[in-house]
């Protein structure tokens, strides 16, 4: 049986290489990976399910911002072609939710099919309520409230959330912040 445990730092190639085996060199093209560029995901919301030392599946969540208002996009979601079925995705995508209410976060967004989303709570936003980066297909932009109205109060174009900050020796940032 797999377990769902916190992303290490080890575990980023096996990570990058299940999402490149998942989505191919086309992910690259797509609005939401713009959003992550340059970003980190949020560190205690990336989560791996591991079955003894394969990794099974995989789930990351990062910073963004809708106008002014911090959110999450949720993704990439990868789970092994060979493994889909046994209910990983879902369990990563519960965990992470979980973690993320926890830790205060408002609202999630992701693009994806609304039949398997929904299945944790996602619902369409109301139409033209959001902007992404570049061309995506409104019908696949998804919502979750962690908060209550918090998928109400999302408006406005999508933008990454803070990018990669160099850091002296001492650990302080440098530069503008």
């Amino acid at each position: 049986m797999w377990e769902i445990r916190p992303e290490l730092p080890d575990d980023a190639g096996a990570v990058e290489a299940l999402v490149a085996k998942v989505f191919g060199p086309g992910r690259f093209a797509k609005s939401a990976y713009r959003l992550r560029e340059g970003v980190d995901p949020v560190s205690d919301l990336s989560f791996v399910a591991m079955e003894d030392v394969a990794l099974r599946g995989s789930v990351r969540f990062w910073p963004i911002y809708v106008g002014s208002e911090p959110a999450l996009l949720l993704g990439p979601l990868a789970v092994q072609s060979d493994q889909r079925g046994r209910g990983i995705g879902i369990a990563l995508m519960q965990h992470g939710i979980e973690q993320a209410r926890r830790s205060g976060h408002r609202a999630i967004l992701l693009v994806g099919d609304e039949p398997y989303y929904s299945r944790v709570g996602f619902a369409p936003l109301a139409k033209d309520s959001v902007k992404f980066p570049g061309p995506v297909d409104r019908s696949r932009i998804l919502a979750l409230g962690l908060v209550e109205g918090a998928p109400a109060s999302l408006m406005g174009e999508i933008s990454r959330g803070r990018l990669h900050q160099p850091v002296c020796a001492m650990g302080a940032p440098v530069g503008p912040r």
